[in-house]
């Protein structure tokens, strides 16, 4: 059997029924749409053809029937007595109803549906009803008091005997303009006799062969004599189902009018959030444009500084290639005596040469950045946000800070900070900055430490650590690949230990007295 989840899958498409077959006159099946055949009301009292039910697929499995019988898999396999319990899903209102045990079959016929069947199709053009004795010709009579429908012969044959000699027959077509025919109701068990009496115990219709038979030794009574009671506790139940009916029609009024209300108050919020957006996105627009006008003229102050830098260094490597060239020449392919007339000139310009100062670094930096978070006053009466930074930072105008930064104890936690700066020497303000860290052993270069970094966010940087080893160390500080003012430097790891005035101290902060103990005065451990 498939999952659950298959299931529903597969009952999915007969489950989603239009609105407009939900709407379907009471003699129509919600899902054939035809007139009903063989009615079954399901116990969420809705009613549908046999034949439909049969088609659908079991929605979960109940349990199992404690008689055990051989199963075939010749279809319908709801209506067998032996297979498990089962429960499917009403199409209609999704609601998941358990079938009896004799499954499809044994659930209640909506004979209400069908006298409305029969009434519809008597007052309908078209093809007549089946007689209901041979069930071969069309049905022209109806027999009240039988309460069946009769063809011309079998009309006949009914006055001819005895017993319903008696029965005033009348036209169908007299019966179009009834709200309501009766037809007979006969016994499921025994299809020849009518359902006439009611037992009290097992509460169901049943014959007169069902109160010698399976019912014997069972209360019974005339239904016409029983109607009274049971009728009026249907009221009963349907007064205080009505009182709900009421109570939850009124709660829906109720929500109705929150939701309309909420539609209403959506639509004027909606109102001030357009008008709160237009000038928002107005005066978004606005920083924007100044954003872009002010880039664009950073992008024209830098590329002209850049400019004249690379028309300096193109004017010096000309310059230099121009001695290169000329004093290469001279001494591959001049004459000693030609060597030295000129060697005066020659040197004179080479030095000069050398002497001209110049950077190999562009003369300003790239880094431009867009800071969204923050802040960048106002602009049409609302508070914008984003702003250019045109910071760089460089490297040698970067400090370092902290008492750990040219001593340290071996296996205590030690720290430094590092100041970024530009080329001003103003903090940057913000982080971001690829810092690199590198700490060796002079003696042990396999004795490298891992140093910890922490970006502050505010253009200071955190760096922290625990030498193992005892011994001096090299430390380099790189910030975009370049040292910072004072790296590298040496970094001396001393024993985490130290004597003073005669007694063995575990930290450079206690300076405590006395008698050797098994801890210091500062509540560190002594070995």
């Amino acid at each position: 059997m498939s999952n659950p989840q298959e299931q529903q899958q597969q009952f999915g498409t007969m489950s989603k029924i239009p609105g407009e077959v939900r709407g379907l006159a009471r003699t129509r099946c919600p899902l054939c749409t035809e007139l009903f055949l063989a009615p079954k009301i399901l116990p969420c009292l809705h009613t549908f053809c046999m034949a439909c039910l049969e088609q659908l697929e079991p929605f979960s499995v109940l349990g199992f029937q404690a008689e055990d019988s051989d199963s075939t898999s010749d279809g319908s396999w709801l209506q067998d007595h032996h297979q498990p319990l089962l429960s499917v899903l009403c199409p209609v209102c999704d609601t998941e109803v358990d079938l009896p045990p004799g499954g499809i079959t044994d659930l209640t016929t909506d004979h209400l549906a069908m006298n409305e069947v029969l009434l519809e199709t008597l007052q309908a053009q078209g093809p007549g009803m089946l007689c209901d004795l041979c069930v071969d010709g069309e049905a022209v009579k109806h027999c009240p008091t039988c309460k069946a429908n009769l063809c011309y012969f079998c009309c006949q044959a009914h006055r001819r005997q005895k017993k319903t000699a008696s029965h005033a027959v009348v036209d169908l077509e007299d019966l179009k303009g009834y709200s309501r025919t009766e037809k007979s109701i006969l016994c499921p068990s025994h299809p020849s006799e009518d359902l006439t009496l009611f037992c009290e115990q097992c509460e169901q219709p049943v014959c007169r062969d069902c109160v010698v038979g399976e019912h014997r030794q069972h209360p019974y009574a005339l239904t016409a004599n029983v109607i009274h009671n049971h009728g009026d506790s249907m009221r009963d139940l349907l007064k205080s189902t009505q009182l709900h009916v009421d109570t939850l029609e009124g709660a829906l009024h109720h929500i109705e009018g929150v939701s309309s209300a909420i539609c209403s108050r959506v639509e004027a919020v909606a109102g001030e959030i357009r008008t709160f957006a237009d000038g928002y996105i107005r005066a978004i627009e606005e920083h924007r444009d100044r954003l872009l006008k002010q880039l664009e003229d950073l992008k024209v102050q830098k590329k002209t500084l850049l400019h004249l830098q690379k028309a300096q260094l193109e004017q010096l490597l000309m310059d230099m290639r121009t001695g290169v060239e000329f004093t290469e020449r001279l001494l591959t392919s001049g004459s000693d005596l030609e060597i030295l007339i000129t060697k005066g000139v020659v040197a004179s310009r080479l030095r000069k040469l050398n002497k001209v100062d110049y950077s190999i670094h562009p003369g300003v930096e790239d880094g431009i950045q867009f800071s969204p978070h923050e802040k960048a006053g106002q602009c049409c009466g609302y508070e914008v946000f984003g702003t250019i930074l045109n910071k760089a930072v460089d490297p040698a105008k970067c400090i370092l800070q902290g008492e750990d930064l040219h001593s340290a104890r071996q296996k205590q936690l030690a720290s430094f900070t590092l100041l970024c700066n530009d080329a001003s020497g103003e903090q940057m303000g913000r982080g971001g900055e690829p810092i690199r860290v590198m700490i060796i052993h002079k003696d042990k270069k396999d004795c490298i430490i891992k140093p910890s970094v922490c970006d502050r966010r505010d253009g200071t940087y955190h760096i922290s650590y625990i030498p193992e080893e005892l011994g001096t160390y090299t430390v380099c500080i790189c910030v975009k690949g370049q040292h910072v003012q004072g790296s590298p430097f040496t970094l001396t790891v001393k024993n985490k230990f130290r004597k003073h005035q005669g007694v063995f101290h575990c930290c450079t902060f206690c300076s405590s007295g006395g008698q050797k103990a098994a801890r210091c005065a500062c509540g560190g451990t002594m070995p």
